[in-house]
């Protein structure tokens, strides 16, 4: 039985169906991502989307769409859907009976007598998209006629009808190429049955609309190419293989590639399982190199802070690969020395190497290893706070890092409203500062046991780290509250209660006495946790915003001012677990249920970026997150982990 099914009574009620995506990614950067029923509802949906090195290395969409009839006895049936503004035209998805992930997206149709399966696969290693064709039943041979929709744009962008487009085509065997426009790679559509026939009708399908981008105020109407169409003839039990891709393909082998690439699928029967897959997509190997995609399908690959948070959960705790740890970390290190040592506007991401270091150490790398792989790189970053080397931030004589340029979030917390930072915490960042003293510790430790007898670092950074201990407690723990301050700024203490304070307790160099984590874990308990994550702000605070919805203000607004995080349950629940030891299992394994149940939304078998503040907690942004999937993998081996000892 598959993993995730639909039936089609939620299949057919387009209100259900529309907000549930099918996504699938590879190595190569490429992905497919469209709604369960095939009506693509964003500007980031369509069949084929490469990554292009020629155009910065950004994804393009080639392939949109597949609009399939069934013609029988002269009748034709559209099994196809898009949305004409409040038309949605043809009406395919009452046709749709079944969906499955089993392993891969099948769509069962049911016309009269007739019952057609249509399954997707993105080949792992090449920018391909193959989709296989099954006529279960019939009482008659059927003809499948197949309609391309062609975009040729970039993901973030919409096309519309021009000129300058090259509508023409080339033959090929089994098929036919096409490139819209220069520089573009030539995309082959190619069938695995040599009888089919191809018709040239070039038309523009205008003002297609995406409900997804009307319903955040954003531009969404397109007009898509469609040049003509394939007509293929089926019997009962028959198939059919076509392949989108940047390079030609063996179209006798058509069939072959789907079955290899089929059997190489391991099989999901359980949460663990597709956390692992999700994670597996996550990871690409564009032009060979590893690095991390921060999101599916539109936040960007190899971006420093979402690398260094997700990086021990995929690779560590998802494929159980210290390789490919130390491989992405050394090719992010590589490409982001600038941010590292110079300046960013994340000032928390570089200090963060630390954490992960230290994360890697504790699943059983030697430690002297490490320190000699990546130390000069912790103290090139450590280097870099101290006066005179940023503008962005820098060590203040308390030993504390002050982070300040006027009208800019210099945290994660970057989301801004006409180019005003929403949440600009400038001054005394608490996580920044946690991180800060946790590196400096963390570099101390290791270079006494692992380091040059000759080197001056301890004598220097020695008096830095008892100034940032002697300071910390002072400059962010309010007495009269029992709280700690989310950030410290000319005007005092910011009190706002943010998740912020949960990394002062739970870094291994922690700069706050034992006694006050429960304090803190008490607040949060109070006013942040979730079913679905960890608020961003208490609904107490009048800038509180527990609905991400709306125009893309409304959104900004919401971002960071109540909209949870699934990522931050991983700082919480360690330290949770440690401070209650097993009694807290129960509340953790409740913690992360809601993740499981909510597999068939928002994007089918992945972990969403972010969810609503207020319950019932709908889940938002990217449908598939990085950073949530690695926090849920380390919490289910954290879970996994206590209940052994217990």
């Amino acid at each position: 039985m598959a993993f995730l099914k639909f039936n089609k009574n939620e299949l057919v009620n387009l209100a259900y169906s529309l907000k549930r995506e099918i996504i699938c990614a590879n190595k190569t950067g490429a992905y497919c991502n469209t709604s369960i029923v095939t009506c693509n509802t964003r500007r980031y949906h369509g069949l084929l989307a490469v990554t292009l090195d020629r155009f910065g290395g950004d994804h393009f969409l080639l392939l949109s769409a597949l609009d399939e009839s069934l013609v029988v006895n002269g009748k034709q049936f559209n099994l196809g859907i898009h949305c004409y503004g409040e038309i949605y035209e043809p009406r395919g998805h009452k046709y749709v009976v079944d969906f499955a992930e089993d392993p891969v997206p099948n769509i069962t149709y049911q016309v009269g007598e007739i019952v057609f399966r249509k399954s997707l696969i993105l080949a792992t290693d090449k920018d391909q998209i193959l989709v296989k064709y099954e006529l279960l039943k019939s009482p008659s041979p059927v003809s499948l006629v197949i309609k391309p929709f062609l975009a040729f744009r970039s993901v973030h962008a919409l096309t519309h009808e021009n000129d300058q487009a090259n509508t023409s085509y080339t033959e090929i065997p089994g098929g036919v190429s096409f490139r819209m426009y220069p520089n573009f790679p030539d995309l082959h559509l190619q069938l695995s049955d040599s009888k089919a026939e191809w018709k040239y009708m070039p038309c523009w399908n205008n003002r297609i609309v995406y409900s997804d981008e009307y319903r955040r105020g954003y531009e969404c109407e397109e007009d898509l190419f469609t040049p003509g169409v394939f007509i293929t003839r089926l019997s009962k039990g028959g198939s059919v293989v076509l392949s989108g891709s940047i390079t030609e393909a063996n179209p006798a082998g058509l069939k072959r590639q789907f079955n290899n690439y089929l059997g190489k699928l391991t099989e999901v029967t359980g949460y663990h399982d597709q956390l692992v897959r999700c994670a597996d997509w996550l990871i690409t190997r564009h032009n060979g190199v590893a690095m991390i995609n921060a999101g599916l399908s539109w936040l960007k690959t190899g971006l420093l802070r979402e690398t260094l948070f997700a990086l021990p959960g995929l690779t560590l705790h998802g494929a159980k690969d210290p390789a490919l740890f130390e491989e992405i970390l050394d090719n992010l290190i590589a490409a982001e020395q600038e941010r590292l040592t110079r300046r960013t506007t994340q000032v928390e991401a570089p200090l963060y190497m630390a954490v992960i270091l230290q994360q890697y150490i504790d699943f059983g790398a030697d430690p002297a290893k490490v320190w000699k792989k990546y130390g000069e790189t912790i103290k090139m970053i450590l280097d870099s706070y101290l006066p005179g080397r940023r503008k962005e931030v820098a060590m203040h004589p308390s030993g504390l890092l002050w982070a300040q340029m006027d009208g800019v979030a210099l945290s994660w917390m970057n989301a801004y409203v006409n180019g005003r930072a929403v949440t600009e915490r400038a001054g005394y960042q608490i996580e920044t500062n946690a991180f800060w003293y946790n590196a400096i510790c963390f570099a101390l430790d290791m270079e006494e046991k692992y380091g040059s007898r000759r080197s001056s670092f301890i004598g220097k950074w020695t008096p830095i780290r008892d100034m940032v201990l002697v300071n910390f407690r002072s400059t962010f723990y309010d007495p009269e509250s029992g709280r700690l301050a989310d950030y410290v700024d000319n005007n005092g203490r910011n009190m706002d209660v943010r998740p912020n304070q949960l990394y002062a307790i739970w870094v291994k160099y922690s700069p706050l006495e034992e006694d006050i984590a429960p304090a803190v874990l008490s607040v949060i308990d109070r006013e942040l946790i979730t079913s679905r994550g960890v608020r961003t702000l208490s609904p107490r605070d009048p800038k509180y915003k527990g609905v991400y919805e709306g125009p893309q203000i409304e959104r900004d607004l919401a971002y960071h001012q109540g909209c949870t995080r699934p990522f931050l349950l991983e700082p919480y629940i360690d330290m949770s677990l440690k401070v209650k030891g097993a009694s807290f299992i129960k509340r953790a394994e409740w913690l992360i249920e809601g993740f499981w149940a909510d597999l068939s939304k928002h994007g089918v078998g992945t972990f969403s970026e972010l969810y609503d503040g207020d319950p019932p907690h709908e889940p938002h942004g990217a449908i598939s997150s990085s950073l949530s999937t690695a926090a849920l993998l380390v919490i289910d081996d954290l879970i996994e982990k206590y209940k052994e000892v217990k």
